[in-house]
Formats: C-alpha cells, structure tokens, sequence
C-alpha cells in the first residue's frame, strides 16, 4: 500500500472576511474531492481570512500513480485564479 500526502499553503486573493474564504476553499476542495478522488481537508489558518493550509492524501499500489494524482491536484488547484499556491511539502510511503 502506497499513500501520497500533499500539504500546501495558499493565499486567497478573493477574500475578506473568514466567510468569503470558507466559501472559495469549500468549493475548491469539493471539486477536488470530486474529481480526483482524494481525501481533502483544510488543515490550518483557520481563523486566518487572507491564507489557507490544506491537506490531501490518496491510497494506492503504484508510487508513481500517487505522483500522477499529487501532480493533478496541484495543477488544478494552480488553475484556479482565486488562490494561489505558496508552498507545498509532497511525502511518498
């Protein structure tokens, strides 16, 4: 069993109040969850309106089919103009 985890850090351009943001990082993390199958969660800056800190993970036997998911999130997360990714720490066990 492989598991591919991914936490990122992003700045939300389109928010100010702490509901502006749980509204784009809802959406975005349900089109996530939808699309690519993942287990998606936002895991820190909760009372921060400006940044975000999400957590996904995906299970799989292939290392690199981990990698090809990770590598699709990232560019559909980087696809969206309402955020953009600061940092990102990607672990492979």
């Amino acid at each position: 069993m492989i598991v591919g985890t991914c936490s990122l850090k992003l700045i939300i351009y389109e928010s100010n109040s702490l509901k502006d943001k749980r509204h784009i990082i809802k959406s975005i993390m349900g089109r996530i969850q939808s699309r690519f199958n993942v287990s998606i969660a936002e895991i820190g800056l909760n009372d921060c309106w400006g940044t975000s800190l999400i957590g996904f993970a995906c299970v799989t036997n292939d290392t690199s089919h981990a990698n090809q998911t990770i590598s699709k999130v990232l560019k559909f997360i980087d696809g969206d103009n309402r955020v953009e990714i600061i940092d990102y720490n990607i672990d492979i066990m």
